[in-house]
């Protein structure tokens, strides 16, 4: 009985239930029997409860305990998409490649459900990309089926049943890709079964070609971005693709990319740009095309007349890092109608060059918009400065009291650089106020520098 319970607490991600049976004598590693059958550890991965996953672990919990049918916890996590869970177990040891009866690993069911953010984690942790399923699918070649697929025709056909009745359901999953979920139920209403997917297979199918040395070709990898510009929540594919492109670092894809620039079409432009703009850069940050990607953004900014386009070129700039690209920006930033984003911030402060009292008084006037994302990049991109002048400090001083914590944080440590002690306040404020770990990093660093 008090192994079903804290089977059904973990399930539920009741932290402080399960921590109450565990004090009380049940054993973590112990299956429960009946409807509730399986491991506590394996029904809190399945239903990503991170928590519960942390409690069970420290109390003996065995990550690679196994079930009925030989699924583990890691495998429940990346079959129903839950990043959180894959890598809180990950870092506790969990096997990455140990298959179930039938063959099915983690890299191969996430790459089946679309779940991009899980195949990220297995992938950067060292899963073998090349480890078949037990019908001898790699996870590429399962990906790759998915990919142009008509995802919710696909789901519906998988539980479809003559007199049923279906609901589609979408909203976007933790990793940003979309979360298709059918849901039917007869009749009568005494039956009823849901299947979900993630629309992460194009993106998934990039990065494993990219890990297998597949030389995809370009119209193709672009076909793709295109496809899911507008369907992910933060462009993962458009980015996932953009990168791949430009690891590439190549002449024939870099004179392909810079044909996209100049295309009719604004969404090719538009991605074109993104790509370009880090193409080649190389891990010591060298940038060997930065001779000719640059008069190509810089016409671009004369000649664009899509904004979102001529956001991507303002980007682009940025990325370039060369106070060349100034003028341009400066033009971009201050064109009639153009709204202010984040973008703007970083683009300018990643070009401005020392002295230039145009641009520093414009990146000070960002530090206080109204929009925290601009405060809070204009902020580090003042922080990030060589300037040391009472101007800046001032700037940054004025952002201790910001109501956004990152902001707060990224002065901080803006002042710590230039051993101005002001910093102590923003250190004592975010340490008090803020749970995230970025901020409280930033401000832990800052203080040992005062």
């Amino acid at each position: 009985m008090r192994e079903e319970e804290l089977y059904r607490a973990a399930l539920n991600g009741e932290t402080e239930k399960v921590s109450e049976l565990l004090a009380g004598g049940a054993d973590p590693n112990q299956a429960s029997e009946g409807d509730d059958a399986g491991l506590p550890l394996c029904a809190a991965a399945a239903w990503d409860r991170v928590e519960a996953i942390g409690v069970l672990l420290a109390a003996g919990a065995d990550v690679n305990g196994r079930e009925t049918g030989g699924w583990h916890a890691l495998l429940w996590a990346a079959a129903n998409g839950h990043t959180d869970a894959a890598h809180a177990l990950i870092e506790a040891g969990a096997q990455l490649d140990e298959a179930n009866d039938d063959g099915d690993t983690a890299l191969t069911l996430a790459a089946r459900r679309g779940a991009l953010g899980v195949v990220r984690v297995l992938l950067d942790n060292g899963a073998d990309a090349a480890k078949y399923d037990g019908d001898g699918d790699s996870p590429l070649d399962i990906a790759a089926d998915w990919v142009g697929v008509h995802l919710e025709s696909a789901l519906l056909d998988q539980i479809g049943q003559d007199g049923w009745e279906y609901v589609v359901g979408r909203q976007f999953a933790k990793d940003g890709t979309e979360l298709v979920t059918v849901a039917g139920r007869s009749a009568d209403g005494e039956e009823s079964e849901q299947v979900q997917a993630q629309r992460g297979h194009a993106a998934i199918a990039t990065l494993l070609e990219d890990v297998a040395g597949a030389d995809t070709p370009i119209e193709r990898l672009v076909a793709r971005a295109l496809a899911h510009r507008d369907v992910d929540e933060d462009a993962e594919t458009w980015w996932v693709v953009a990168d791949t492109l430009g690891k590439r670092a190549d002449e024939d894809t870099y004179e392909a990319l810079a044909r996209l620039c100049v295309s009719e079409d604004a969404r090719e432009r538009e991605f074109g740009v993104d790509a370009i703009a880090q193409f080649g850069v190389t891990p010591d940050g060298d940038k060997p095309y930065a001779e000719r990607t640059l008069p190509l953004l810089q016409k671009m900014a004369t000649t664009e007349g899509n904004p979102q386009v001529l956001r991507s070129v303002l980007s682009a700039l940025g990325h370039q890092g060369d106070p060349a690209g100034l003028p341009q920006v400066l033009d971009i930033i201050g064109r009639p109608g153009h709204k202010r984003t984040m973008t703007d911030a970083i683009a300018l402060a990643d070009v401005l060059p020392p002295g230039h009292a145009e641009g520093l008084a414009l990146l000070i006037s960002m530090t206080t918009d109204d929009e925290d994302e601009v405060r809070d990049w204009a902020t580090a991109g003042l922080a990030g400065l060589d300037a040391d002048t009472p101007e800046v400090r001032e700037a940054l001083a004025a952002r201790l009291d910001d109501s956004d914590l990152h902001t707060v944080a990224e002065a901080t440590r803006g002042l710590a650089e230039r051993g101005d002690q002001r910093a102590g306040q923003g250190v004592k404020r975010v340490l008090a106020e803020s749970d995230d770990e970025y901020a409280r990093e930033l401000v832990t660093e800052a203080a040992a520098k005062l």
